[in-house]
């Protein structure tokens, strides 16, 4: 999923409860690429979070916006 954002085939990706081996080379891949990576609350995310967001950089206000009107 990181890949597709990476090369422009998705426009953005949430997940839960990753671990971080399991998505930091997606992480790279985003950010080389020119896109953004955050945690929920747009905080820049660290290695240690399970909760990310990775988009384009243009809409990830906007999928950060509409993620925090889900029910919890």
């Amino acid at each position: 999923e990181a890949g597709f954002v990476a090369s422009g085939r998705a426009d953005a990706y949430a997940t839960l409860n990753i671990f971080p081996w399991d998505i930091s080379a997606g992480v790279l891949l985003v950010r080389e690429a020119g896109g953004l990576v955050t945690g929920f609350s747009l905080e820049p995310w660290k290695a240690k979070q399970m909760h990310l967001v990775l988009s384009n950089g243009l809409i990830h206000e906007n999928i950060i916006e509409k993620l925090s009107q889900i029910p919890k």
